[in-house]
């Protein structure tokens, strides 16, 4: 019986070994960690966001420059794929705002529990605290094990090691110097759905902890509606991720303060004899802005022009003052890693036959509402049908 290595132990991982051990090939899944689906699990503590309901033409489009490479993977196994398998663990599935799907627990300890019972009954096997270092001269797996360093033959594995952020849940992206060495030209690692890092003056600290909504944010060609959260170090949540990779490629930050009103109707308003009201007061009341909204048009809008038809334009496009994106590690998920033309369309390396790569260690990138997950079960799975079809035609 073939053996099959599965290095690392994410949703992409767990997905090739299920693939794998369906096909009744023997397998172990090796990670550096203690346990398995770290990442997962945390991902879970805000509501488990698996895959996203929308129609396929959309969510292949959240994919952008890499949609037409995952497209494969993507076929095989899409949203309605993805909410079949969870409801087939036990998971009773709903769909969310904006086409969100989330198991009705909430929460991935449960899904998650319910998937390594499968792979148990599959026959996989597991090995925990097991970090992997590269290949030896003989082409055997080689590991750090809390016993000492350690040879494993096998015939094919999949590499599901993550991107570069969260080291601390086990996605560091020390793989990368491995591959490097083995002649795979990777793409440089980028923060994805990042925080941005804010200055706050003085006079917002109090506002610290808030949601900003009703709101628009643009940066060059990703636009959000998004809310924000102000936080000590800046400003995090799903409208500051979804344009993030804008801000990464250097296009400036703005936000609509007022998206449902146009410059000229703002402008109308603005207009409006003010009397012995202050000016701040003044737009408070005919713009009709929340303390947080008025406290960011003072933060990032003064000084203020005379014209009311300048001051609504600002409003509507007020330029966010900020000092970039917050740290890699910091990330959501990351850009980067081994891109397309390292890859055949089975996922496997083209300079390593037999190594085939899923998960976040490929080089694409999503926004947050289920697309990254869907594209990490998606190619896992797609890796392990890759392996099991090159054994059949390599090892009989």
């Amino acid at each position: 019986m073939s053996h099959v290595a599965v290095i690392g132990g994410g949703p992409a991982g767990l997905a090739a070994a299920e693939v794998l051990g369906t096909a009744g090939l023997r397998v172990t899944i090796y990670d550096a960690k203690p346990s398995l689906g770290r990442k997962f699990l945390m991902a879970g503590k805000s509501g488990l966001n698996l895959t996203n309901a929308g129609e396929m033409d959309h969510v292949m489009a959240q994919y952008r420059e890499a949609a037409p490479w995952l497209a494969p993977a993507m076929s095989d196994f899409d949203n309605q794929a993805i909410v079949d398998w969870a409801t087939g663990l036990g998971q009773d599935m709903f769909v969310g705002t904006t086409n969100r799907v989330f198991p009705r627990a909430m929460k991935a300890s449960p899904l998650l529990r319910a998937w390594l019972a499968r792979l148990d009954g599959l026959g996989v096997t597991r090995r925990t605290r097991w970090r992997w270092t590269g290949w030896d001269d003989a082409g055997g797996l080689r590991f750090d094990t809390p016993d000492g360093p350690v040879v494993e033959p096998h015939d094919a594995s999949i590499l599901a090691l993550g991107g570069a952020s969260w080291a601390r849940l086990g996605s560091n992206g020390a793989w990368a110097d491995v591959l490097k060495d083995t002649g795979v030209d990777l793409t440089a690692f980028a923060p994805a759905n990042a925080g941005l890092s804010v200055m706050w003056s003085e006079h917002m600290f109090r506002l610290l902890g808030q949601p900003l909504k009703g709101v628009a944010w643009r940066a060059g060609g990703y636009k959000s509606r998004g809310e924000a959260v102000l936080s000590k170090r800046g400003l995090e949540g799903g409208g500051i991720y979804s344009v993030s990779r804008g801000v990464r490629e250097g296009a400036p930050l703005y936000v609509d303060l007022l998206p449902d009103l146009s410059v000229d109707d703002l402008a109308a308003r603005l207009a409006r004899p003010r009397g012995k009201a202050s000016f701040a007061n003044h737009f408070r009341k005919v713009a009709k802005l929340d303390p947080l909204r008025l406290a960011l048009a003072q933060e990032w809008g003064r000084p203020w022009p005379e014209d009311a038809t300048a001051i609504a334009r600002r409003l509507k496009k007020l330029l966010v003052r900020h000092d970039g994106l917050r740290p890699l590690d910091e990330a959501i998920s990351t850009a980067g890693g081994v891109p397309a033309t390292a890859l055949d369309d089975q996922l496997m390396l083209r300079a390593k036959p037999g190594v085939f790569c899923a998960g976040e260690m490929l080089d694409w990138e999503a926004p947050t509402g289920g697309y990254l997950l869907t594209a990490c079960l998606a190619t896992g799975r797609h890796a392990g049908q890759g392996a099991v079809h090159w054994l059949a035609n390599t090892v009989g």
